[in-house]
């Protein structure tokens, strides 16, 4: 696909934030706009070890490895995600849709006091390229704990929701982060989603690095049209 916009789109945040529904419905919107859009996961595991835990009579995935070693499990199987996310990237003309990427990482070794690890993961998660565009679902802890609850499939205090949220804002690599406000309905998200999008690809001479108003509205023709637009035309970015 010859393409000036982005290949490789972000979406981050803290858990409850509604990284994984948003990514689906990003990429879906792309697709319907005429780009070949793929949705792809780079968990690092921890949820599934939870539910794991919690089904064994355990209160979480820390359970089996330990808080440190935890951090070490996770780090491992979002950098295998990534990588096959990357490989995959250099074989197919189309734009991946990344829920989470490496910041998760350094934000999470942040939040639960890993300390000095962080460097370490910086060392391996360095050899990949960072995404075209990161957006960060920006959510008030508050309501991403109600989230968390309602959906019951795992569990987070509001205390590390907090921490996280913090930590997010204190890496280097924020500043160059797209901000959505994430706290109202999945619909009007997608929206601001698909509106900074076509934005932000009709600019490419110069990059946006600043914070996005709340809940930008748009029209879901004219949106999909700058899209097509602004991605499907020119010449082939590098990857």
């Amino acid at each position: 696909m010859a393409t000036t916009g982005p290949r490789a789109v972000a979406l981050v945040g803290i858990d409850g934030s509604g990284k994984t529904t948003q990514a689906h419905r990003l990429a879906a919107a792309l697709t319907a706009a005429g780009v070949p859009t793929r949705y792809v996961q780079n968990a690092g595991g921890r949820h599934w070890f939870g539910r794991l835990a919690r089904r064994l009579g355990l209160r979480d995935g820390q359970s089996f490895f330990g808080r440190r070693g935890m951090l070490v499990v996770e780090a491992v199987l979002r950098w295998m995600a990534i990588a096959r996310t990357r490989s995959l990237s250099r074989l197919r003309h189309d734009v991946a849709v990344m829920d989470r990427y490496a910041v998760c990482q350094y934000a999470s070794i942040r939040a639960r006091g890993g300390g000095r690890s962080e460097w370490m993961a910086r060392l391996a998660y360095g050899l990949f390229r960072a995404p075209d565009l990161t957006f960060y679902l920006a959510v008030d802890p508050a309501v991403a704990h109600a989230r968390i609850v309602a959906r019951g499939s795992d569990e987070e205090s509001l205390g590390y929701l907090m921490a996280a949220d913090a930590a997010y804002r204190s890496l280097p690599e924020f500043g160059a982060f797209v901000e959505i406000d994430a706290n109202g309905p999945a619909d009007e998200v997608t929206a601001a989603l698909v509106a900074a999008v076509a934005r932000l690809t009709t600019d490419q001479a110069r990059p946006y690095t600043g914070t996005m108003a709340p809940l930008v509205a748009a029209d879901s023709s004219l949106a999909s049209k700058r899209i097509t637009d602004a991605i499907c035309a020119g010449g082939t970015q590098r990857e």
